[in-house]
């Protein structure tokens, strides 16, 4: 996990590990054997072994010998080797399992060419090829399950490590820190001065663990500082596909985009421009109160900005080639995140926050983009009961995690199922909040008249008959009776 690498930064790599005096566990010399099966073997075998030597990378580099380490050249172009039709890359990326970060590069050392691939350490798992884990025993490669104490240690390493505290810029000099970091919009976010001199600045990041020291004497930042306060997250190569992107769609189809835009800015530094572009991207229409007139959005821009906070904070930053992802239709509103929750969707309301995230959650609360009690579903649900919208929809994919607000629609045009939805939601969100759902509140809920309370009741019935809701007091006549989530 590193900065996109300049060629300079890259030659000075390849002189560094020259001079060691032999292959590690987490470095691997190659002539010009470029076999598709062994690179593949080799990743997954790097990248454990980084991980197990607390690297940030492992290397592999084609034309330098083996024993001298000079350089000898190679014939290996990684770009143009194809296996059946498929690229290199591509290929290796889809028997790689879970998707770890690697890149290749090739350089013209005065004429023999240098090809260096970086590996970015495994992480939580160990990373397979072809379904089959390897590690490097001393310079051999060897397939994980038969080193058990490594597997051991190795899953140890994974306990060890929360994402928010790996690398994501290795070495970086003071300059450099401040240049790709947006460290102004940190004092005012946290409301705290700025610091009369660059090293004052550079020991407030360090105690956030924006960054830490490097052996060499310069900088690392941490992926907790970059994830939130990069100027642009492209500028780190792990982190550019990380980016917020915004598309608005004509009907309620995806064949016909409007328009799209993508927030480079880390999330701290760049939530309010994003809930910016979201709301403008949003259809609204104007309404005239009191000789002034009223801008009023499809989706209530609170329910929007939880959603995206959540998005935010509970994705997979491990999963490779995904981002958050804002879809604007004419009738809904979809963000998709990678990963997959650590809560049931079905008990985000009355549940305590819990994200694999953490630190990022944590610093994010503290600076009011989200809240520390758990209370964001709450703040949709009430929104979207507040302007009469359908209920929000929480679904989950194999990977990835979907919110979904809906434009709103007439009582009668809603169908069962979304009249159910409603029912559950209203009835959780009364009992988190201490109170106990009626007849009367789902009424009042879905702006149903008192004469017409039977159709409240057929609602009652089947979400009750849904398993969603059930009777708190059945002993009392049907006009008294409460109701409380399943769960309750």
């Amino acid at each position: 996990m590193a900065i996109i690498r300049s060629n300079q930064y890259l030659m000075s790599i390849i002189k560094e590990l020259r001079k060691l005096p032999g292959e590690t566990e987490w470095i691997e010399f190659k002539g010009n054997n470029s076999k598709p099966e062994a690179i593949g073997e080799y990743i997954s075998a790097l990248a454990n072994s980084a991980a197990l030597a607390g690297k940030v990378n492992a290397y592999m580099m084609w034309g330098i010998d083996n024993d001298s380490h000079e350089i000898i050249g190679t014939a290996f172009k990684p770009g143009i080797v194809k296996i059946g039709n498929e690229e290199l890359e591509n290929w290796l990326i889809r028997l790689l399992s879970p998707k770890v970060n690697f890149y290749f590069y090739t350089l013209d050392f005065d004429g023999p060419s240098v090809v260096l691939l970086e590996v970015g350490a495994a992480f939580r798992h160990p990373v397979r090829f072809k379904n089959d884990a390897f590690i490097r025993v001393g310079s051999y490669k060897k397939k994980l399950r038969d080193h058990p104490e490594k597997e051991r240690e190795l899953w140890r390493a994974f306990d060890q490590s929360p994402f928010e505290k790996d690398i994501a810029a290795e070495n970086v000099n003071a300059e450099d820190v401040l240049r790709l970091l947006n460290y102004p919009d940190y004092f005012y976010l946290t409301k705290s001065p700025l610091p009369e001199n660059r090293t004052g600045i550079l020991e407030v990041l360090k105690a956030e663990e924006m960054i830490v020291e490097s052996k060499s004497g310069d900088w690392n930042i941490t992926n907790f500082g970059a994830v939130l306060f990069a100027k642009r997250l492209s500028d780190f190569s792990h982190l550019k596909r990380k980016a917020v992107r915004v598309v608005q769609y004509k009907g309620n189809s995806k064949y016909e985009t409007i328009r799209e835009e993508a927030s480079d800015e880390g999330y701290a530094v760049g939530y309010e421009g994003l809930i910016k572009i979201i709301m403008q991207f949003t259809p609204s229409h104007e309404t005239i109160e009191h000789a002034f007139r009223k801008k009023i959005t499809m989706f209530p821009e609170i329910a929007v900005r939880e959603l995206v906070a959540n998005a935010m904070i509970h994705q997979d930053f491990h999963s490779r080639g995904t981002f958050i992802m804002v879809e604007i239709f004419d009738n809904r509103l979809e963000i998709t995140n990678p990963g997959l929750p650590l809560i049931k969707p079905d008990r985000f309301l009355d549940s305590p926050p819990k994200s694999p995230n953490e630190a990022i959650a944590s610093f994010m609360r503290r600076i009011n983009v989200c809240e520390e009690r758990g209370t964001g579903i709450d703040k949709i649900v009430i929104e979207t009961e507040r302007h009469q919208l359908p209920a929000p929809e929480f679904r989950t994919t194999s990977e990835h995690t979907i919110a979904t607000l809906f434009a709103h629609k007439a009582f009668k045009e809603m169908d069962r199922s979304e009249r159910i939805q409603a029912c559950y939601l209203h009835a959780a969100l009364h009992y988190v909040q201490k109170d106990l759902m009626s007849n009367t509140t789902l009424r009042e809920r879905f702006g149903i008249e008192v004469k017409n309370s039977a159709i409240a009741s057929r609602i009652i019935a089947d979400t009750i008959e849904a398993n969603l809701i059930r009777c708190k007091n059945e002993s009392v006549g049907s006009k008294a009776r409460k109701y409380i989530p399943w769960w309750a």
